[in-house]
Formats: C-alpha cells, structure tokens, sequence
C-alpha cells in the first residue's frame, strides 16, 4: 500500500472521504432526476473496485450515467461505441512498426483509462467482447505476447439494450459474470420528468460539474470497505442464500463462490456509505438484487419470469 493511500485510511480521513462521497451522491440526484436508489448502488459498485452492466431501453441515461461517474470522481473516461464490425483491436490497441526504433511499438487502444464506457456492448460480436475478459478479470491487457497493466483505479461500465431488439448479441455468461452489479434505470415518474423537461440540458449540467473525489481517494476508499466487520452469523446468513440458490427449483444454477464474494464486498461498500464499521442484514438485502439478476437462469418451468421476480426468491431466506 503506498505512503499517500495508508495516510487517507486514517479514520479521520476516511470520514472525510465518506462525506465527500456523500456529497458526490446528492451532484449525481440533481444530474439524474428520481433514480436514488439506482444511483447509489452505481456508486456501490465502484467502491466495491467491481464493474457495472446497465441494461434498459435507449434513451433513459445509461450513457449519461457513465459520464457523471466519470465527471465527480475525476477518473480519465473513453468511451469505446461497439459495433457488429469491431475487432479486439480496437478496443486493446495494436503494435505498428516504427522505422526509427526498427521494431513494433505498442500503441494502447481505449481500454487503457480509468473509466471506461463500453456503450451498447451486446452489439458486437462474441470475439470483439472478449477483448475485455482479461482486462476485467485482471487489470491488464496481453496482445502479442507482452502484457501491459491497466491504470488504477480501472473501471468498466457496459451499456446494452434488451436482446430483443434487432442486431443484438448476447453475453455468455462467462462475460456477465465479470460484472459485479446489472442496474436498469428505468423510466422517470412523471413529476421528475416533468422537472426533467423543463430543465437544462442534462448534457450542458455535466459539462460544468466538478470532481467531488480524486481518484487517490477513490482508492482509499476502496481500500476501507473490505475493513467492515462481517460477524459469523451474516457469513451463515449469505451461505444460506447461496445454498438456497443452488437448491432452489426456481434456478438453472445456482450462485457460485465468486458470486458469494461479490454479495459481500458490495454490502461491505454499502455499509462504509452508512458510515458503519460493520454489516447488517439489510446492507445484503439492499445490494441482492443487482449482484445476482444477471447471474442467476430461471428453471424452464419458470422462463417467463423477470430478473427481478427471480431474484425475490433470495430475499425470502431466514436470517434465522
């Protein structure tokens, strides 16, 4: 751990930063009008050091979202637009000889940012959304042999629109699950769209806000969240939602080890945002749905069910 991070994990330091986050959360409300909940967990998300699918109709702030975030935490943001012609090289970068030196250099494609928005990802195709397994899983991109770090910290936010719709492809599940939260934002209630179309251009608001965090602190932050106490008995309690899972007639399969562990880290973050040194109950139950809609396959007999109905299951297991 470096010498600036450990001095911003003092408890008074990461009082601050919880406050700055705090803060970062109430710039996110006026951008992104009566999506609370969502915009939290978005936030969640990142300080879990996880990356976030968001999966709904076009037009209401996926890609605004990834803006804002990038915008409030000072993170370098690139934007990759994923189309049915897209090769892996243009999202890691390709190596291009270079007369003067008589040799290849390697020269980085848009992965190589802090923050990056791959929009309408299920638009491509299979290996073109591959390319983003290693960095993901890794941090680290190899091409040709060599393999090349990504900046720190390194986040993937992935736009996609339902696979219904006409030139879609969908993610393997060996893709889904690298991404800790799927998010939907929804439609608007009609008194905050009311609000939003008398406003301001969402668009000119991002273009004057600043970052209320820097990515040092944003670090550090990451850092303190896995410090939350998790007692024996949330252990028990979030082994019995995996049991359950993998039991369940309602499931294809059941939630893996790494999907146990993602459960955890997410509520630890959610906690840290309550400024509480240790877990409860309902931080599980807050962060369940988003961590486990996008991993978890209906049974047949249940394939006309929702994500989100699926997903009810879990929260019906006893603490007891």
């Amino acid at each position: 751990m470096s010498q600036i991070a450990s001095s911003i994990l003092t408890p008074e330091n990461r009082d601050k930063n919880i406050a700055r986050l705090k803060q970062t959360l109430v710039v996110m409300n006026k951008v992104i009008l009566g999506k609370e909940q969502t915009l939290r967990l978005a936030l969640t998300c990142l300080i879990a050091r996880g990356h976030l699918l968001i999966e709904d109709q076009p037009g209401v702030g996926k890609t605004t979202l990834a803006h804002l975030l990038a915008r409030v935490l000072g993170l370098d943001f690139q934007r990759i637009q994923f189309t049915s012609d897209m090769l892996p090289a243009d999202i890691l970068g390709v190596s291009v000889y270079d007369q003067n030196s008589a040799c290849f250099k390697f020269h980085p494609g848009p992965i190589f940012s802090q923050l990056v928005l791959a929009d309408e990802v299920n638009r491509a195709t299979p290996k073109a959304q591959s390319a983003l397994l290693e960095a993901m899983e890794e941090y680290q991109v190899t091409t040709e042999g060599e393999t090349h770090p990504l900046p720190s910290p390194f986040f993937v936010i992935a736009t996609q629109n339902p696979s219904s719709q006409i030139g879609t492809f969908q993610l393997p599940e060996s893709q889904l699950d690298r991404f800790l939260m799927r998010l939907e934002i929804g439609y608007p209630d009609q008194a905050h769209e009311k609000e939003l179309l008398k406003g301001e251009d969402r668009r000119e608001i991002l273009k004057a806000l600043t970052a209320t965090l820097s990515p040092t602190q944003l670090l550090a932050t990451q850092q303190a969240a896995p410090q939350v106490h998790v007692s024996d008995s949330l252990i028990d309690y979030l082994q019995k939602i995996l049991n359950f899972s993998r039991h369940s007639p309602y499931y294809r399969n059941g939630l893996s080890p790494r999907a146990g562990i993602a459960i955890l880290r997410c509520a630890q973050a959610w906690a840290l945002l309550d400024q509480r040194d240790h877990l409860l109950p309902e931080d599980i139950q807050a962060i369940l749905p988003a961590t486990t809609n996008h991993r978890l396959q209906p049974a047949a007999e249940f394939s006309t069910s929702t994500p989100n109905e699926i997903v009810a299951h879990l929260l019906t297991v006893p603490l007891d």
